[in-house]
């Protein structure tokens, strides 16, 4: 059954806040061998490397008491956009018909934020999530572990 799922229309996202690896079988469904095709890179340092100023303070009206306004967390925003690049990077990918099939392996707050991003043209062909981080394994460990799944 996943050498169904692995032949050559049928793409693996693996990806995490800062990398995401477009792979693909590059032989038949009997010699399934994993390749990349295409990766992005977005770079997020650390929240306090990009915040540049102490937290806000508020008043709730007149008299002494003040309180602390949350700090942004630039770290979680970033990740954010990068979920929103590559959504619309898949979205160009399946209205070109370049994929049959997505499987998706990313940590699980990565995969929502994805999944909350997805157009209904990639959501549709999504047939596995694997809630794993792998972007620094090597295209054979992630074959290993998508072919466990």
């Amino acid at each position: 059954m996943v050498n169904v799922m692995l032949n050559r229309h049928t793409w693996v996202l693996v990806a995490d806040g800062e990398k995401a690896l477009f792979l693909r079988n590059k032989h038949d469904m009997n010699n399934v061998q994993l390749g990349i095709i295409h990766q992005m890179h977005h770079s997020n340092p650390a929240t306090r490397e990009q915040g540049s100023d102490r937290p806000g303070r508020s008043s709730s009206g007149p008299g002494l008491g003040r309180s602390a306004v949350d700090d942004t967390d630039w770290h979680e925003i970033s990740k954010k956009r990068f979920a929103k690049e590559i959504a619309d990077e898949l979205y160009c990918h399946a209205h070109k018909g370049e994929f049959e099939r997505l499987i998706i392996v990313a940590p699980p707050l990565m995969l929502g934020e994805m999944r909350q991003e997805f157009h209904k043209e990639v959501s549709d062909r999504i047939v596995s999530e694997i809630p794993k981080t792998l972007t620094n394994h090597s295209t054979n460990d992630i074959q290993a572990i998508v072919e466990e799944s």
